[in-house]
C-alpha cells in the first residue's frame, strides 16, 4: 500500500475500493464474522482477508477473535473524522459559491445595462 500522511488519508484509501465498501456496508447493519462477510464475494478467504486487514489498519473496523471464528465490526469515530472533514469542505465550497453570487450581483448592478 503507497505511503499515507494520516489516518483520514487511510480511511479514504481504504473506502476507494468497492469491495472495502461493500463491506462497510454490511458492517452498517451489525457485526458479522468472516466468513458470512466473505460469502457474496468471488474471491479466497485470503484475498478477501486483505481487504478486511486495510479496513482494519486504517481503524475502520476492528476484529476479535470468539471461539473459532473472527468476528468484525464498524468503528464509529473513524467514519465520523471523515464525515467531520467532508462537512468541512461543503461548507468552504457553499462560502465559496455564495461569494461569488454576491460578487455577480454586484458586478451585473454596475453594468449599465450592458452584457457581461
Amino acid at each position: 500500500m503507497p505511503y499515507h500522511s494520516n489516518p483520514l488519508d487511510l480511511a479514504f484509501h481504504a473506502l476507494s475500493d468497492p469491495t472495502r465498501r461493500a463491506v462497510v456496508s454490511r458492517l452498517a447493519e451489525g457485526e458479522l464474522p468472516v466468513t458470512a462477510l466473505a460469502e457474496p464475494f468471488d474471491m479466497a478467504l485470503p484475498s478477501f482477508a486483505q481487504h478486511l486487514k486495510v479496513l482494519e489498519d486504517c481503524g475502520l473496523i476492528t476484529s476479535e477473535k470468539r471461539g473459532r471464528s473472527r468476528w468484525c465490526r464498524l468503528v464509529p469515530s473513524r467514519f465520523d473524522e471523515a464525515a467531520d472533514w467532508m462537512e468541512i469542505e461543503r461548507r468552504r465550497g457553499a462560502e465559496r459559491l455564495d461569494r461569488l453570487e454576491d460578487y455577480l450581483n454586484k458586478t451585473e448592478g454596475h453594468n449599465d445595462g450592458k452584457a457581461v
